[in-house]
């Protein structure tokens, strides 16, 4: 199983141009869902006037060499290892989930753009690596469900309860873990098999439910999140500090009642 692809039995009865034309949707329905949800919430204008309106309260001016510093340093530590959820449980999953997708996505495109022709044979480092990745994010997608949401795990609502917000990381379980059961079946590769092509309709409807619901869901965060955090570090580095004042330079009190219980109501 883990070093089949999937998708190369697929194209055995599905013309390849027919995976890759559903990859290109898929990614035609973000950028549309991502332009809808910017126009719509205005992120964009917002960010774009507040950088505007710090620089003008710059204390500095920073030269190109060390922008590009500031901004690799932002996206290696800060975007690479989530850097502003500290140390602890909710990083992990984070991390499952966000390098478990990168995984799952990538294998996908090279398996389906490169790999579906019967005259090729793929090789087994793409189908681990989505493998791999699937089951990282199911890992870490269950795991912050279950035990890290906070309208769980400190205001006390049952993990059955769903929003509109929760779209977006239940698509994401949903897609990886059809996958998986799809992959498997089908690596059986016995006869009269019908079982396979159910998980396999799952895992198309659960696509076109994650990208296909961008605007109603938290996946365009993924590109606002970024975009802020190097803002955020520019204007850290050049004094403006988004019009904010300064840290005290004082020492730090909160009193005993700080250590009477772990910091968990958001």
């Amino acid at each position: 199983m883990f070093t089949i692809n999937p998708f190369a039995v697929l194209s055995e009865t599905i013309p390849s141009i027919f995976l890759q034309s559903f990859v290109i949707v898929m990614i035609g329905l973000i950028v549309v869902g991502t332009v809808m949800d910017m126009i719509h919430k205005k992120n964009v204008k917002y960010f774009f006037n507040n950088a505007k309106k710090a620089k003008k309260s710059a204390t500095r001016e920073l030269g190109t060499g060390e922008r590009v510093s500031v901004i690799a340093k932002t996206v290696v530590y800060d975007i690479g290892t989530t850097s502003e959820l500290g140390a602890g449980k909710r990083r992990v999953a984070h991390l499952l989930g966000m390098y478990g997708t990168v995984l799952f996505w990538v294998a996908s495109v090279v398996m389906i753009f490169f790999y579906t022709s019967t005259s090729l044979t793929t090789p087994s480092l793409w189908p681990i690596l989505w493998h791999v990745g699937a089951i990282m994010t199911v890992l870490g997608g269950a795991w912050f469900w279950f035990f890290l949401r906070v309208d769980v795990y400190s205001e006390a609502q049952p993990w059955y309860r769903i929003i509109q917000a929760d779209l977006f990381v239940l698509a994401l379980i949903a897609t990886s873990l059809f996958g998986l059961i799809w992959s498997y079946l089908q690596s059986l590769n016995l006869d009269g098999r019908w079982d396979d092509k159910v998980f396999l309709v799952f895992y198309i409807v659960s696509n076109l439910v994650l990208f296909g619901g961008v605007y109603w869901s938290k996946f365009a965060h993924m590109f606002y999140k970024p975009g802020a955090a190097i803002q955020k570090n520019l204007a850290e580095a050049d004094g403006s500090r988004d019009n904010l004042p300064p840290e005290a330079d004082a020492p730090e009190q909160f009193g005993m009642g700080i250590k009477r219980e772990a910091p968990k109501h958001y």
